[in-house]
């Protein structure tokens, strides 16, 4: 069965919702064929990023539910004060979508990385963060995301999926894709490909293998975070972003708070990454999935995490 793709859900939801408005700050690319379709529920307000999040502020104080996309540096950095002030403070019902994020801004260079972008949404109070794996992922969990009351970031991907995903999403709760003792890869968005890919390598060299797509980063599958970190040898966090404020931080803070020991290893950038395309700036950063593996196993056979 064929899945309906973010145009398809975001048309629908306008059709049978008059609340919802689509905006974009002349970044049209996740909904290039939806103007035409759904006529004056659809704004731009061209590269004016901070005009945008003020207007949906606006539009959603009167019952609107709006849905902006920018590029996810810019909206996340460049609004960033509106969007803390106008959506998170009064807790507005007002969707982001962040546009190539991450890895995603493949051929450009540090001005179009969003690589902090967890960080600042994050800590903004009331703001929910959802980092689908892929295109499967942004469907299944789409209209729940739009749905809820809450402001939501939302990273966008579509990216071709490279395994079947649990279609019972809940906010907050992650996806096991696989299970095992050995060592935990906590991932999100566009790098669980390459996570699932890397596990099966682990696998077939007879490692014990558990794969975690969390969804949300906010709120968090704390719990399974935990038990992770208890039943496994190494937890690994794995994400296209900067190691700090990212997913690191969060495991990093959970155990810390819950009092849980464990060996943690994260698998995440340090500065800008080198501009190129995709497949040569995985590599050069080292985030293939033969990489990925092949620090696991380094990691795993260091006399440190040998025993719990």
């Amino acid at each position: 069965m064929m899945l309906p793709t973010y145009e398809d859900i975001l048309k629908s939801l306008v059709e049978r919702d008059e609340r919802f408005m689509v905006i974009t700050a002349e970044n049209r690319a996740p909904i290039r064929n939806l103007p035409a379709l759904i006529g004056n529920r659809f704004i731009d307000t061209g590269i004016t990023e901070q005009t945008m999040i003020g207007m949906c502020a606006g539009l959603a104080l009167r019952g609107r539910i709006p849905v902006a996309h920018a590029l996810a540096s810019f909206l996340t950095m460049r609004a960033f004060e509106f969007i803390r002030t106008d959506i998170g403070i009064p807790a507005l019902p007002v969707k982001v979508v962040g546009y190539v994020p991450g890895f995603l801004s493949d051929g450009n260079g540090p001005t179009h990385q969003a690589i902090e972008d967890i960080a600042l949404m994050r800590g903004i109070p009331g703001m929910n963060i959802f980092c689908p794996a892929d295109g499967h992922d942004m469907a299944v969990a789409l209209e729940t995301i739009l749905l809820h009351p809450s402001p939501f970031y939302i990273r966008y991907n579509n990216r071709k999926p490279v395994y079947a995903h649990d279609d019972a999403f809940s906010i907050g709760r992650a996806e096991l894709v696989m299970d095992g003792s050995d060592v935990t890869i906590l991932t999100y968005g566009f790098l669980f490909s390459e996570a699932y890919q890397a596990a099966q390598l682990l696998k077939a060299s007879d490692i014990s293998v558990r794969l975690v797509n969390l969804r949300t980063l906010k709120p968090v599958d704390e719990e399974l975070i935990v038990r992770c970190a208890k039943e496994t040898r190494l937890v690994v966090t794995l994400e296209d972003h900067l190691t700090t404020g990212g997913l690191y931080s969060i495991v990093a803070e959970i155990l810390l708070r819950q009092r849980t020991p464990a060996h943690v290893m994260p698998l995440s950038l340090k500065s800008w990454f080198r501009p190129g395309r995709l497949n040569e700036v995985l590599e050069y950063e080292g985030f293939t999935p033969q990489q990925i593996a092949e620090n696991i196993q380094k990691k795993l056979n260091s006399t440190k995490v040998t025993e719990r």
